[in-house]
């Protein structure tokens, strides 16, 4: 762990930002800190070309303290209109030594740690996927459950976009990740808490309001579903749903903080592109 004093600023948090669209990028470059002592967490989705997330994490390098950064599964796309043709693990590995260049924390990077007015926290970036374990109803497989999606015509672009080279298959990877990442939370001090970003949900309960109910396959695992009990969580953040809100799940924080889609974010009645603030608590 690395620890970065945070003194009177916050801890904030977005995802979902989706640069591609000309009004999302309006918002990145209007987006700033209230103090010079804020972070930011960018839970995911900044866009699909490796040009554009370079832009948008530099951009914002150059105003927050310290930005945090894990991927969505459009970052991870190997998009026709992207130059960059890199798949799977090498994409990803890519762009982790791009944001090492532009001092931006990713998942494989050691956890910085937030020294809050009460108290430090640790902020693990995560990069999990998933595992098609998050079934529609009546469905008892991977493979009843994307033959029901097709019939539906409720599909992932991750299915075309999204490889998972070297592994097999995306759950492979999954399967791998989430090994990896629990053997270095069950590292962390007992007593030390932690603040879970992801942009995948840890806990299925959040995709419960999906209108689609099919595409939680393609939001979660259920192999990180007790990590908010086993581990001291302050809060877990995460995007993907493009529907911005809190719950408290077992008595933990899950905050979903995307900005989505233009025709999404023009219908809600708070201003677009403002993070949300994880810590310190509102009192």
């Amino acid at each position: 762990m690395t620890s970065t004093a945070g003194g009177a600023g916050q801890l904030l948090a977005i995802s979902d930002l989706h640069i591609g669209y000309e009004d999302n990028r309006a918002l990145v470059e209007k987006l700033r800190p209230d103090t010079d002592d804020d972070w930011l967490l960018v839970a995911g989705d900044v866009a699909e070309k490796v040009s554009s997330i370079e832009w948008a994490l530099k951009t914002l390098a150059g105003r927050f303290r310290k930005v945090v950064w894990v991927p969505g599964n459009h970052e991870l796309w190997t998009h026709p209109s992207d130059p960059v043709t890199l798949r799977g693990a090498a994409r990803y590995e890519h762009l982790v030594e791009m944001c090492r260049g532009l001092g931006v924390v990713t998942p494989e990077d050691p956890y910085p740690v937030w020294e809050g007015p009460d108290g430090p926290v640790a902020v693990a970036p995560l990069f999990l996927l998933y595992d098609y374990s998050f079934l529609p109803a009546g469905c008892a497989t991977k493979e009843e459950g994307l033959a029901y999606a097709h019939k539906t015509g409720v599909v992932c672009n991750d299915e075309y976009l999204l490889h998972p080279d070297p592994y097999p298959t995306r759950d492979d990877w999954c399967r791998a990740r989430v090994a990896e990442t629990e053997a270095r939370l069950a590292a962390l001090p007992g007593d030390l808490p932690v603040v879970l970003v992801n942009h995948w949900p840890l806990d299925r309960h959040p995709t419960e309001v999906l209108w689609y109910p099919e595409f939680a396959m393609w939001c979660g695992t259920r192999l990180t579903a007790d990590w908010h009990r086993r581990f001291p969580v302050a809060a877990m953040v995460y995007g993907h749903l493009h529907i911005p809100r809190t719950t408290v799940h077992e008595g933990v924080r899950f905050e979903e903080v995307s900005v989505g889609y233009p025709r999404e974010w023009r219908k809600r009645p708070q201003p677009p592109g403002r993070p949300r603030r994880i810590l310190p608590t509102e009192a």
